[in-house]
């Protein structure tokens, strides 16, 4: 029913003053949605199914200018990252927000969150987007209000940018000076409400200024890396009740209870021979690893060393790649490519496997030798016969120089079948048969008197391994060993690579299995601990852990030892094995 006054009021006036109303009602509830996100996110976006850790994580998201999630997997930090910036953007207009990371694919999941769980449900939201782009070149979201969301790669290329918030996803993968020198200056200027530009306001500008935000999220890393250092600083200003700094580690338990992760499925995860309890601690429990007193091989020192980008595969895989990028490369002068092996045949057995790495050593200068493990690759439950097949194939594929073999125990066996010529069914050739260079007894067991001397027997004793083990950690601090880098890191190798995108799931582990088997190779050194025997080290593996890799490495480099000690500038006879390099012809046997 219209009252006196309203009868009174003109039309215009009605319209005015019914507009004025809706502004202080929309005032009202953007207030409070401000100051309640998670019931935002239930309201208006229709997310309902918010569990109470979310909803808090959400609001000290809303209220931190410092924020730090360090979540175990399948806790759905991307999902409760990609909910608060559209929160943020809706209610704060001409908000701008960067989601950096290592590489595109990663912060494009947040995007994807959006695009594809988010908007189907919330017909709100459709109203509210004005345009978007996902792709692998450019990835954004941008609001009718003037807010947008855009991704973009943590590199020294990403310069210039300017945002509100910025969103660091794994951030333990960027690097520390690409944060401090390029994503932070992003940060520049603030968020300015236009309310400030009324008079009433100019004066108090302070007061109400909005200060932007850095948000941090990952699982947890090694204590010695600089992540660890950046939540410390975190947990500090925690405490300190004059700064909106805020940090929580959520383990794998949380997500069990509520109902994110099967307790079966982690039961059963457990329980494989090839589980990784430093792995699980690191991703699953939020526990920073350390190294510890006892410790014989310190992350600092290996970590520095992954520096190859590029894996070199053998023909099955580069061939069906691009074979004309991926050729594995011709030795180069003085170049020496070592093939190393572990060897362990019984799956299972001792908690070990046969593991099999490729060392392109590179002459200096200096006359030494800097060591690149460009291939690995790891077997279990083979016989003698099968795993000589594999080393005999690479060692010619790759080119290879040297072999270093683990000879003790079953060792022998592959020994004895390396030293005959071996039929290669896959490859329809013969390998003819190699010898012992550093070993008479060995030696003698070889019945072809003109089989190249390549291979070195490794008959390891306690003194023998305290050489190798002292020396392989100086080759580490010395830089002298360079290692594949992260598997994480490679996706963006690997994702350049044409076709990769189409490519069926199990050739793409095949690409990815190197680097991983390098990062295990990482976790094996750093879980080796070590006591003092009089003169001699024993060094040796946790309850539970392998150090297969760390044997195959350390048999590598003592090879890469020997051959330094014969790096000189060739003369005469040398200059001339230098120029040529002649290998017994293969043979091809048809029909067979």
């Amino acid at each position: 029913m219209a009252t006196k006054d309203s009868k009174k009021m003109s039309a215009d006036e009605v319209a005015a003053d019914k507009a004025r109303r809706v502004m202080e009602g929309v005032a009202i509830w953007t207030s409070f949605y401000r100051a309640n996100p998670h019931r935002f996110a239930k309201d208006y976006l229709n997310i309902s199914n918010l569990k109470i850790f979310q909803k808090i994580l959400l609001y000290m998201m809303n209220i931190s200018t410092h924020f730090m999630f360090l979540a175990a997997r399948g806790l759905g930090k991307s999902y409760l990252t990609a909910i608060f910036c559209v929160i943020r953007c809706i209610l704060y207009p001409e908000t701008k927000i960067c989601v950096a990371s290592k590489n595109r694919n990663q912060g494009n999941i947040v995007l994807e969150k959006i695009m594809n769980e988010i908007l189907i449900k919330a017909p709100n939201l459709k109203a509210e987007i004005e345009s978007s782009v996902l792709s692998l070149n450019r990835a954004e979201i941008i609001f009718k209000n003037g807010s947008w969301i855009r991704v973009v790669v943590a590199s020294d290329n990403a310069r210039g940018a300017r945002a509100n918030i910025m969103v660091i996803d794994e951030f333990r993968m960027v690097d520390l000076n690409v944060i401090n020198a390029v994503l932070k200056k992003f940060l520049s200027a603030e968020r300015i409400p236009a309310f400030l530009e009324k008079p009433e306001y100019s004066k108090n500008k302070d007061k109400y200024a909005e200060r932007n935000k850095e948000i941090y999220m990952s699982s947890c890393w090694f204590k010695s890396h600089w992540s660890f250092d950046k939540a410390k600083a975190f947990s500090a200003n925690l405490v300190n009740e004059s700064k909106k700094y805020f940090i929580c580690g959520l383990p794998y338990q949380l997500s069990i209870r509520e109902g994110l992760l099967s307790k079966d499925q982690v039961a059963d995860e457990m329980s494989e021979a090839d589980f990784n309890a430093l792995s699980w601690e690191i991703e699953m429990q939020t526990v920073w690893y350390g190294d510890k007193d006892g410790s014989f091989f310190s992350y600092d020192d290996i970590s520095k060393n992954r520096r190859l980008k590029k894996c070199i595969y053998p023909d099955n895989i580069s061939n069906a790649i691009s074979p004309k990028d991926f050729k594995i490369p011709e030795l180069s002068r003085n170049e020496k490519r070592i093939i190393s092996v572990d060897v362990a045949l019984l799956a299972g057995k001792n908690n070990d496997a046969s593991s099999i790495f490729i060392n392109s050593c590179i002459p200096t200068s200096s006359q030494k030798y800097v060591g690149n493990l460009i291939y690995t690759e790891n077997h279990e439950g083979l016989t003698t016969d099968d795993l000589a097949l594999i080393v005999r194939r690479l060692y010619e594929q790759f080119h290879c120089t040297d072999i270093a073999l683990d000879v003790n125990g079953i060792g022998t066996g592959v020994f004895d079948a390396l030293i005959r010529d071996i039929y290669d069914p896959l490859t329809n050739e013969t390998y003819s048969a190699l010898n012992c260079i550093n070993n008479k007894d060995y030696a003698t067991r070889c019945k072809e008197l003109d089989a190249p001397k390549v291979i070195w027997a490794i008959k390891a004793t306690q003194a023998f391994n305290t050489a190798i083990y002292l020396s392989l950690r100086e080759a580490f601090k010395q830089n002298k060993i360079n290692l594949l880098i992260h598997e994480f890191d490679a996706e963006e190798i690997l994702g350049s690579i044409r076709g990769y995108k189409n490519m069926d799931m199990s050739f793409k582990t095949k690409l990815v299995l190197p680097y991983i088997h390098t990062t295990l190779l990482v976790n094996e050194l750093i879980n080796l601990e070590y006591k003092t025997d009089g003169t001699n080290v024993k060094v040796f593996e946790k309850a539970g852990m392998r150090k297969d890799r760390v044997s195959s490495v350390a048999y590598n480099y003592y090879v890469q030892s020997q051959l330094e000690l014969k790096l000189r500038k060739p003369r005469g006879d040398d200059l001339i094995k230098e120029v040529f390099h002649f290998r017994k012809p293969k043979i091809y046997r048809e029909g067979r």
